[in-house]
């Protein structure tokens, strides 16, 4: 599992956005690998450890420039940046069986992508 200290350094200002978002998506990975649904609605620290890390997704996925985000409508950047948007201000209650869904499903394919893409770059 991350350290907290893996957490909060993850976005580093001096590198470029795309990393950022790949380096987030993977913590929000390794913070569910080998954790079944039921283990993860018990687990209130591993709910807010998920909850920062997807909010770090969408803070990096923000910092990607319009050009790059244009050239690669494959990755849905609005719905990332809204859900961290939501993250960060509470829009009511966090839905954890949609973040749990999130770092199972959208998050794995996330990467996927961002690693094609970072490799050609």
């Amino acid at each position: 599992m991350a350290t907290i200290r893996q957490i909060l350094t993850i976005i580093d200002p001096s590198t470029r956005a795309q990393p950022c978002v790949n380096k987030a998506a993977r913590l929000a990975r390794e913070l569910l690998e080998g954790t079944s649904r039921a283990a993860y609605l018990r687990d209130r620290m591993r709910q807010l450890a998920l909850e920062r890390a997807l909010e770090l997704v969408g803070e990096a996925a923000r910092r990607v420039s319009a050009a790059f985000q244009s050239a690669h409508p494959e990755i849905d950047w609005r719905s990332i940046v809204g859900q961290r948007n939501v993250l960060a201000h509470e829009y009511g209650v966090i839905d954890q069986e949609r973040l749990y869904r999130t770092g199972t499903e959208s998050v794995p394919r996330l990467i996927a992508v961002l690693e094609k893409i970072l490799a050609r770059l």
